[in-house]
């Protein structure tokens, strides 16, 4: 059976893998809230803990979240405009691996539809930011970011959002790409799509799910996966 569409993860898989420091981050989001009456290290705290919150759901529930949630999880006003600190620590983890270009060009080239299905609370606007800056906007055939939609993976319904994004029908003529073996490997089998795994990633324990799925193949490096791809074809 071919080939007709490979969808791939973000975090880990199209970027490298960077290990966060979560209160860093936290106190990077405080900068943004408003209203409130107390210090900035209160806020610090209540965003770190919601954003635990937030992920948990996620993992045990398939529940999206955005930007937005995490602050009214925290119980906490804020103002988006404000967020400039927050984008700015996360920047420089957001690089588009080098080979992202040439590997979709290939697929491409092949008749192969390409796409992202992200567990993420960014809205859309940033991530395509991220891909027109590293210059492989144009290439994708279409994307699910979990904000836009009310489930994260590894829900059927995610992968069936990721499926319809870009066009396509059939989730066993369909791969995806990840660095997870709970969210993208076991998540895209129990949707119906092969899966590879890009196993270079440093998942936090608290991350990890019930399941961990077996793939169907294993790379070490994104530039090897239109061989593969190719064989199944």
């Amino acid at each position: 059976m071919s080939i007709e569409a490979v969808i791939f993860d973000w975090g880990g898989t199209l970027t490298e893998w960077h290990d966060i420091d979560f209160h860093a981050e936290s106190l990077a989001l405080a900068q943004a809230v408003v209203n409130a009456d107390h210090d900035i290290e209160v806020s610090r705290e209540r965003l770190h803990h919601a954003g635990t919150a937030v992920w948990s759901r996620s993992r045990d529930h398939q529940q999206s979240s955005t930007v937005a949630d995490l602050f009214d999880e925290a119980g906490l006003e804020h103002d988006p405009d404000l967020l400039t600190a927050y984008w700015e620590f996360w920047e420089p983890h957001t690089y588009t691996d080098p080979a992202v270009r040439p590997l979709w060009s290939q697929l491409r080239e092949a008749g192969i539809r390409v796409g992202v299905l992200s567990n993420t609370i960014w809205p859309r606007e940033w991530h395509e930011r991220i891909f027109e800056r590293d210059g492989v906007l144009d290439l994708l055939d279409g994307a699910i970011y979990t904000s836009e939609i009310a489930w994260t993976k590894p829900s059927p319904l995610a992968f069936a959002a990721a499926l319809d994004a870009i066009g396509v029908s059939d989730p066993a003529r369909c791969v995806y790409v990840g660095d997870r073996l709970f969210d993208d490997v076991w998540g895209a089998h129990n949707a119906g799509l092969k899966a590879v795994h890009l196993p270079h990633s440093n998942i936090p324990p608290e991350q990890v799910g019930h399941t961990e799925g077996e793939p169907d193949a294993v790379i070490q490096r994104l530039s090897e996966l239109a061989q593969l791809v190719k064989k199944w074809v």
